[in-house]
């Protein structure tokens, strides 16, 4: 398999440090919510960096799948992550919502779309099986 791509973040401090990698393009505070006993504040958490990354991947992957088959519309993924507790192990997992909107395009063929961006996203392969991840049409 050849790599196509590598980058690296680093974490100092948890839930209540930073993030950031080692050129310091990318630099994010991070903050446990109130919901999980933090301070909240403006920092981001580990779960709206997930949404953001997964919802960006796949909405990557529909633009793929669209232009090969000479669909051209705009679309929005709008990822939302929840944090669950897990009585398996008395730890925690998580769960995702992709909610899609494909500008112009029936129901039919927006979910056929979707269900093959499922398919080809980086981030769908890595977490399936894994993961309960939902999509919705809207």
């Amino acid at each position: 398999m050849k790599k196509l791509y590598e980058t690296t973040v680093i974490n100092t401090g948890g839930r209540k440090g930073e993030v950031h990698s080692p050129d310091n393009i990318f630099f994010q505070d991070i903050a446990s919510p109130k919901e999980l006993g933090g301070e909240g504040g403006s920092g981001s958490n580990p779960e709206q960096l997930f949404a953001a990354g997964y919802s960006a991947c796949f909405n990557s992957a529909l633009e793929l799948v669209m232009s090969k088959q000479k669909i051209e519309a705009a679309s929005t993924v709008e990822g939302t992550v929840s944090l669950y507790s897990d009585p398996e192990d008395n730890g925690f997992k998580i769960g995702v919502v992709l909610s899609v909107h494909i500008e112009g395009v029936d129901p039919e063929t927006a979910q056929q779309l979707v269900e093959t961006a499922h398919q080809v996203c980086p981030y769908s392969k890595a977490t399936r099986g894994n993961i309960e991840v939902e999509l919705n049409i809207i």
